[in-house]
Parts: C-alpha cells; sequence; structure tokens
C-alpha cells in the first residue's frame, strides 16, 4: 500500500487531496512542526532532504509534490485530473501544474516570508503578486477551476499557496482568485483530506 508522510500545514495535503478523489487506499503518517514551525528530524530517516511530501510505494519513494501527483495518476488514475491527451489544454495543464511551485511560488513567497517574519513586504512584491494573480485569473473557466468544472492536477497544486496567501490577506483584491480559492475548498476531495490530515495552513 502507498504511503504519505505528510507534515502538518504542508504541501503534502494536496497528495492526500488527490488519493481522496481516487478512492486509492493509502497509509497516513503524520507529523507535527516544531516550535519554529520546522519539519521534525523525523521526516530526514524518511527522506534526506527531510521534506514533505513524501510517498512510498514499494520501494519507490518520491518527495516533490508534482512528481508525486503525476505518479500517483499514472500509476493508479488513468487519465483522471487532467484535460484529455493530446490536446492544447493537456499541454497547458502541465505548464500550469508546473509553474504553481516555480514562477507563482517565487513570488508568492516574497510576500509570505516577510510576513511571517513581521515585515512589510515591498511594493515591488506585492506588485509582482497582482501580475500574476492576474495571470491565474485570466487562465480560470466560468466554474471558476482551470480547465471546466472538474478538478485537475494543477487545480490541487494551487492550493497550498493560495490556502496561505488568503490567510495572510493576499487575496482581498483579487475577487475571482477568492472565488477561485472557495471553489477549491468545496471540493469533496479536500474536504476528506483536511479532515485526516488537517488544514493547509494555520489560522489567521
Amino acid at each position: 500500500m502507498l504511503t504519505l508522510h505528510c507534515l502538518a500545514y504542508s504541501r503534502a495535503i494536496r497528495v492526500a487531496w488527490l488519493l481522496e478523489d481516487l478512492g486509492q487506499p493509502y497509509e497516513l503518517v503524520t507529523y507535527d512542526r516544531t516550535k519554529d514551525f520546522r519539519a521534525p528530524e523525523e521526516l530526514s530517516r524518511v527522506h534526506p532532504l527531510g521534506k514533505s511530501p513524501v510517498i512510498q510505494d514499494g520501494d519507490l519513494t518520491l518527495a516533490e509534490s508534482s512528481t508525486c501527483l503525476r505518479y500517483i495518476i499514472d500509476t493508479y488514475g488513468g487519465e483522471a485530473h487532467r484535460p484529455p491527451l493530446n490536446t492544447v489544454d493537456r499541454i497547458r495543464h502541465e505548464e500550469m501544474l508546473d509553474y504553481v511551485e516555480s514562477s507563482f511560488a517565487g513570488v508568492a513567497m516574497g510576500l509570505l516570508i516577510p510576513t511571517l517574519q513581521g515585515k512589510e513586504p515591498s511594493e515591488g512584491a506585492r506588485k509582482r503578486l497582482e501580475t500574476h494573480l492576474a495571470y491565474v485569473a485570466d487562465n480560470l473557466t466560468p466554474d471558476a477551476l482551470l480547465f471546466g468544472s472538474d478538478v485537475t492536477l494543477a487545480d490541487i497544486q494551487f492550493s497550498y499557496l493560495l490556502a496561505n496567501l488568503s490567510r495572510m490577506g493576499f487575496l482581498e483584491n483579487a475577487p475571482r482568485i477568492e472565488a477561485y480559492w472557495a471553489a477549491l475548498q468545496a471540493q469533496p476531495g479536500y474536504k476528506a483530506a483536511v479532515e485526516k490530515a488537517g488544514p493547509m495552513a494555520p489560522e489567521a
């Protein structure tokens, strides 16, 4: 059985969401954060980087979110949670899936990290976030999701950063993104994952 190692308030809850959506049995191993909000030493015994998520499936151990999501779909989900193969939407989906933890994450962290440190984010960081939120909003469908009415891997991937941006008030001037985050939280798999593994972000 696949095992998911899940640190509290981490990206790993996205992996639990996908597994719940697929109805795929898995073992959930949870870890509390330390007093300084870091991962505990136990995670370093699971993966050398001591990070989360980590999934183990037989002899295979994986630690990157997008790779974990793709592996689970390819192994257990067939063509679920992605636009049809050999379509422009499929190519765009793969772009958006990687965009979340590359370009978008870098911009989001430019505001999240200073805020967590009790500092005021720079005006330049705020402007960069506005540009990226507008880009994401332009890619949303009338269903407030990226590729129609069915949640995709890219939608699931966005949830962690949106949870943290929302709790710190950085979505207040982006109504389409707020609607997107609300639509994600209404998904059954999201609710099941949060019930089992806890929320993606602490309460504000």
